[in-house]
């Protein structure tokens, strides 16, 4: 195991940006929300409201 200086430890590369973080958030609601969709189409189907000329 090698210790590490003040320098080394300040230098250390990781984590996540802010844009990777957002952009993972916009994917997990676009998910929740296609979901969510699917599943209330199956428990409250709605007839279509096209009427045929």
């Amino acid at each position: 195991m090698i210790k590490l200086n003040e320098n080394d430890l300040s230098n250390i590369k990781g984590g996540m940006t802010v844009t990777g973080g957002i952009g993972i958030g916009i994917v997990v609601t676009a998910v929740i929300t296609f979901l969510s969709g699917i599943i209330r189409g199956y428990t409250n189907p709605e007839v279509c409201n096209v009427k045929g000329n």
